[in-house]
């Protein structure tokens, strides 16, 4: 067996490198969400433990700790942060003040991006938000409601004529079909999901 030298342990010869340290924290950390992510996703978040989480990770039990010290902290980093992720990210497509429909086009892009690289997370939420804790599960509520009425605006934009209740009522119903769609790309293939389901989202708002 080999030793590591200090270059290989991310060191230097006067001691290791903060950046490096931090670095591969950060990493392990993600490694754990992951390993998190399907776990939850395949078993549900009542059935998995901390040390399985770890496991998936190559982490033993204790090291896990160092991370997160308890499971409902990884379902919060996970369902917290995809909605702020969502929410940011439509904030930041309206903010640019495009023309409405391009707007709206841009939005779906994005909404569907995520659906489909992140179906994981869709169905832990479907699944699972009630075992967030009280404070985080309002959080996540309401940045879902900031994100809806973003849309809803946009919505209004393209159609005037439409009520404030009326656009919700389509925007809720794009993102079950959005959110729903991408589980068929394990037996359909998945560039034909992909533009199917731009397609029909632009369909079900009538952009043609």
């Amino acid at each position: 067996m080999t030793t590591a030298t200090h270059e290989d342990r991310g060191e230097n010869a006067t001691g290791p490198s903060p950046g490096s340290r931090e670095a591969a924290k950060a990493e392990r950390r993600a490694q754990l969400l992951e390993s998190a992510k399907t776990l939850f996703a395949r078993n549900g978040f009542r059935a998995v433990r901390l040390t399985d989480i770890g496991q998936g990770a190559g982490v033993s039990g204790p090291a896990v700790y160092r991370h997160f010290d308890s499971k409902e902290a990884v379902l919060i980093e996970l369902l917290v942060g995809i909605s702020e992720y969502l929410h940011a990210g439509g904030e930041r497509i309206v903010a640019k003040d495009l023309p409405a429909r391009e707007t709206l086009e841009a939005l779906i892009d994005f909404h569907a991006d995520f659906a489909l690289s992140e179906p994981e997370l869709i169905r832990i939420q479907d699944r699972d938000l009630h075992a967030l804790p009280e404070t985080e599960r309002r959080r996540v509520r309401r940045l879902q409601r900031q994100y809806v009425t973003a849309w809803t605006g946009i919505v209004r934009r393209v159609h005037p004529e439409l009520t404030e209740d009326a656009a919700t009522v389509r925007v809720h119903a794009l993102f079950g079909m959005v959110n729903s769609t991408p589980h068929l790309s394990r037996r359909l293939p998945a560039p034909v999901v992909d533009a199917q389901l731009r397609t029909a989202a632009r369909a079900a708002l009538e952009l043609g």
